[in-house]
């Protein structure tokens, strides 16, 4: 099967706006002190259960790469916002956990980051758009973990 003109240009259109957003994004927040690679996994740590994820799962949630992920949270460790812990259900893996200053750090951007997203893409979208681009790109999402899952049981 062969991608269709309106998948290619649906497909061209994500690729564009990624390009045209994410860098005005992470102008934002550093003028605020926070690259934006360090408040997605803070955000993502912020929001899960016990504000803790192992580090695996923390790579599975995070929009960047596996071995980014690592060193964001060497860089974040290192920077107070978290810390690194054993995790009592197991022993092996090791759990990233916010700190307090971390949750401030990253509540003091907030504001910077959602006026980015709301001024440069949620603006120029009616809320009927917006619920059906998230709606659409959840699927593909979705489909794509379970390929993921699919895959790394298949490997073992």
């Amino acid at each position: 099967m062969t991608a269709t003109d309106e998948q290619v240009r649906a497909w061209a259109s994500v690729l564009r706006v990624h390009a045209a957003v994410v860098p005005r994004l992470e102008r934002e927040l550093a003028a605020v002190g926070m690259p934006l690679s360090w408040y997605d996994v803070l955000l993502e740590l912020n929001t899960a259960p016990d504000r803790r994820l192992r580090m695996t799962e923390l790579g599975a949630r995070a929009v960047l790469s596996r071995e980014r992920v690592s060193r964001v949270v060497d860089e974040l460790e290192r920077a107070g916002l978290v810390r690194r812990e054993r995790n009592p259900d197991d022993g092996r893996s090791l759990l990233a956990v916010i700190t307090d200053e971390g949750r401030a750090r990253f509540r003091a951007a907030a504001p910077t980051y959602l006026a980015g997203i709301d001024r440069h893409f949620g603006a120029h979208l009616d809320p009927d758009e917006a619920r059906t681009v998230a709606t659409a790109l959840s699927r593909v999402v979705e489909a794509a973990e379970q390929q993921a899952s699919l895959t790394a049981r298949a490997r073992r």
